[in-house]
């Protein structure tokens, strides 16, 4: 999938707000760090070691974040006390419906609960909150080093901060992602995907267009390149040469390093663009976020496109930058059409207003774990999502 989110604050250049709270009597702030994007909290009380869970988990849900001046492990494991105690709530709701008189909640319904909960779920769990002096040290016992991390996310130290930890832990997460690289079978190399740009870790998209035969090895755009695994298949597969767009500034740092590491920069250019590029190719592809909803974070940018822009943007202007006889590959999952945020017809209406035909399609099932677990509240839907390669033509 594909990163289309804005550059962060820090990328930006944009100074970051400031956090407020009472300490010792004194009052104190530090600068703010979020990418969500999610305003400092109004209520900050210090914490540690002796700070039960359960009174975490209250203070949390009404809103009052707890800054952190314990072990670091400590504040791990309290964090993980409170995602017990959200999820374990649901199930009690869940019992009491079985009971109710109610008729069964729609797809959408189902969707929308489902994300209502997720984002009270990262908002009470974002309320544990840690201090970063001037040089992204945390000043905790047993604090690991996450300067890297922080550089990687944040770029360089701009005076103290506050940050949830919950994000910390993200940071930490990618920056070991970001090492380690993701194998991607169908290149038989890894790609070292960057804090905030969708990691491919969904091979099924890969695969199709591995497998589809190209219409022509002259010249491919990949528009929304992410991190460049496709823009690099492309090039493997002989295409000579392919030009990448996208418009997040991590997301183009992250695909020309990525070229860069297969040596594939001969025949490979990453550009900064709103979808196209300059001019017509025989290959135009595509793989956009597949769930028109509105994102909550950063990262959920690769995964939903409110109201399909992207998409849209993709299929109106693709005609204009076909060369005759060029093919569009668009790659895209119907699983918005199982939660009923899309149909199968509009998305038909919109390829026959952009000018152009379908001439070709190559399906695949999903791998991912999540397709085949049952307790998932969207499993209904996932257990039947197909992604799918579609060839369009210029009418």
């Amino acid at each position: 999938m594909h990163s289309k989110n804005p550059a962060s604050a820090a990328l930006s250049g944009s100074t970051p707000p400031l956090i407020h709270w009472e300490e010792d009597g004194e009052s104190r702030s530090a600068h703010w760090r979020s990418e969500s994007g999610n305003p400092p909290p109004k209520r900050v009380v210090p914490g540690d070691d002796q700070m039960t869970a359960d009174s975490a988990y209250r203070l949390a849900c009404e809103g009052t974040a707890i800054l952190w001046r314990g072990d670091f492990q400590n504040a791990r494991q309290l964090l993980q006390a409170i995602a017990r105690r959200i999820d374990n709530k649901p199930r009690k709701a869940k019992k009491a419906a079985k009971h109710a008189d109610a008729p069964a909640p729609s797809p959408v319904d189902v969707f929308n609960l489902h994300r209502l909960a997720q984002s009270q779920r990262a908002r009470t769990l974002a309320m544990i909150l840690l201090p970063l002096d001037e040089q992204y040290a945390i000043p905790l016992r047993r604090a690991p080093v996450v300067r890297d991390a922080c550089e990687e996310a944040y770029g360089a130290p701009d005076g103290s901060a506050v940050v949830s930890l919950r994000e910390v832990l993200g940071l930490i997460g990618a920056h070991e992602w970001r090492k380690k690289g993701v194998e991607i079978p169908a290149l038989g190399a890894r790609i070292h995907p960057y804090y905030g740009v969708f990691s491919p870790v969904r091979g099924e998209y890969i695969q199709l267009v591995a497998n589809q035969p190209l219409p022509s090895t002259q010249l491919a755009f990949d528009i929304g390149t992410g991190t460049g695994v496709l823009a690099a298949l492309l090039a493997q597969r002989g295409v000579e040469r392919v030009v990448a767009t996208d418009i997040d500034a991590r997301a183009l740092a992250c695909a020309r390093e990525n070229i860069a590491r297969l040596a594939l920069g001969k025949q490979v250019e990453v550009i900064e663009a709103d979808l196209f590029p300059d001019g017509r190719a025989p290959l135009v592809v595509c793989n956009p976020p597949w769930l028109p909803a509105r994102p909550n974070s950063a990262i959920e940018h690769a995964i939903y496109d409110p109201e399909s822009r992207m998409l849209r943007g993709f299929l109106n202007g693709l005609a204009a930058h076909l060369t005759p006889g060029g093919e569009g590959w668009l790659i895209l999952s119907d699983f918005a059409e199982h939660l009923g945020l899309r149909t199968r017809a509009q998305l038909q209406e919109w390829i026959d207003a952009a000018g152009l035909k379908v001439d070709g399609k190559l399906d695949v099932k999903p791998q991912h774990p999540r397709a085949a677990d049952k307790t998932d509240a969207l499993y209904a839907a996932r257990s039947k999502e197909v992604t799918s390669l579609w060839r369009l033509v210029a009418r």
